[in-house]
């Protein structure tokens, strides 16, 4: 069951106090995995922040498709714990203030054991704010290099002092812009101009790929910043073109990198446009025209060894467009709600105890929440392998995968390469910050 503003409140209290009598009434019996005891509840609920209105709003109808097809696979296959599975998803816009608001919300209006949202923008800014939560937010969403080395559990699973709360299931921004940068350089673009708005998301994809393009001996001839919701961006631009460079790259939200490259195409300005992973929507090339053929952006790939089980079930839920983050999205329903199965209990910190744990190896590889819960019925650990990327996270709560290279061509985007996962791994700090 998927809600929205649910009317339908638990407290913590009594999904904590239900899940441990479940689990105590088998202690010694069960090695993980609570199978729905008597004492479990009757539904488990996870809040999902997302992106309804606002400048990314483009993006959640698939999020949102994802989310509810694993819900309704989980569901179909007894729920966690035995319990009905209930997502409640709330409007942040994307805004910090409002995403305060919401996971405030989440946590103590619909008593959500979990949160399955939060954009970089948002997570950024609140870092020390959801620190305070202790409660695990399993996101799809964010590529901030802020992330590298500040989540997961630093593979100390039942120690929660040193946790950083946040796993993401998309690969992080370092990932996918060296893949950019890699491509550019093999493209021989030794010299490039680079445009970004002011967002974290739109900073952080900047930064990521200037600093793999200049580790990799690359010249950023000149970097401005635009605010969004320019109705022109001719000075920019003119900025930008006063400098001698091959390509440039760009990094702002769909509204208003369709403005500028419109701009851009009617000014005549040429070399060649390497795009941030979220402008690769058809849209785009429909809007700007025959000037973009030829642009082209690195994105997450589909690298996931289940992405087949993903798409079947996408598909079937319903007709939003798949985009980079509806496989980490079903990602990330699916090894949360399999943490509450191992766990036993449905509370925050059992969810935080577990995430590692199901997805990290060691135990019988699992494609779906059925397959994982039949597992652990069974008393045997389980490996979560995912439709996005393997989902193995990392110490700090991340995951790698491959890049893909999509290419404009006529009207629509079209996938022309793929760039894997090892060859940029390199470029991403595995110490902590």
């Amino acid at each position: 069951m998927v809600a929205n503003d649910s009317t339908e409140t638990r407290r913590r209290s009594f999904l904590k106090l239900a899940g441990v009598g479940g689990l105590a009434a088998t202690a010694g019996c069960v090695g993980f995995g609570g199978g729905g005891g008597g004492g479990s509840p009757e539904t488990i609920t996870f809040g999902q922040p997302a992106a309804q209105t606002g400048q990314w709003d483009y993006l959640q109808p698939g999020v949102t498709q994802a989310t509810d097809a694993a819900v309704q696979s989980i569901n179909e296959a007894d729920g966690p714990l035995g319990a009905e599975l209930n997502v409640v998803r709330r409007d942040t816009a994307v805004s910090p203030q409002e995403a305060r608001t919401v996971v405030t919300q989440l946590i103590e209006n619909d008593d959500a054991a979990a949160l399955l949202g939060l954009f970089s923008s948002e997570i950024n800014p609140l870092f020390d704010f959801l620190q305070e939560q202790q409660i695990p937010i399993v996101t799809p969403w964010p590529g901030s290099s802020f992330l590298d080395t500040r989540g997961g559990d630093k593979e100390t699973p039942e120690n929660l002092d040193d946790d950083g709360w946040i796993w993401r299931t998309v690969i992080g921004d370092t990932v996918h812009t060296s893949g950019a940068a890699l491509r550019a350089l093999d493209q021989g673009h030794q010299t490039m101009g680079v445009i970004n708005g002011t967002t974290e998301g739109a900073r952080s994809w900047a930064e990521g790929f200037i600093s793999a393009y200049e580790d990799g001996d690359g010249t950023v001839a000149t970097r401005v910043e635009v605010g969004q919701g320019q109705s022109n961006y001719q000075a920019p631009l003119d900025r930008l073109f006063g400098n001698d460079f091959s390509a440039f790259a760009v990094s702002l939200p769909l509204e208003d990198a369709t403005t500028l490259l419109s701009d851009w195409a009617s000014g005549g300005y040429g070399r060649q446009p390497v795009l941030s992973d979220p402008l690769a929507q058809n849209d785009l090339v429909e809007q700007v025209g025959d000037s973009l053929s030829g642009a082209w952006a690195a994105s997450p790939g589909q690298s996931g060894p289940n992405y087949d089980t993903f798409e079947q079930a996408y598909n079937n839920a319903g007709n939003a467009e798949i985009n980079a983050w509806t496989p980490p999205a079903w990602d990330a329903v699916h090894v949360t709600a399999l943490a509450v199965e191992r766990a036993g209990e449905a509370t925050p910190e059992a969810i935080e105890r577990n995430l590692g744990p199901v997805s990290r190896g060691g135990g019988t590889k699992v494609a779906t929440f059925a397959e994982g819960k039949e597992e652990l019925s069974n008393d045997n650990e389980i490996n979560y392998t995912g439709a996005a990327t393997p989902t193995t996270f990392t110490d700090f709560g991340n995951v790698f995968g491959s890049v893909v290279i999509n290419v404009a061509q006529s009207s629509e985007f079209a996938e022309e390469s793929t760039i894997p996962a090892q060859q940029v791994r390199e470029f991403v700090a595995e110490d902590e910050y």
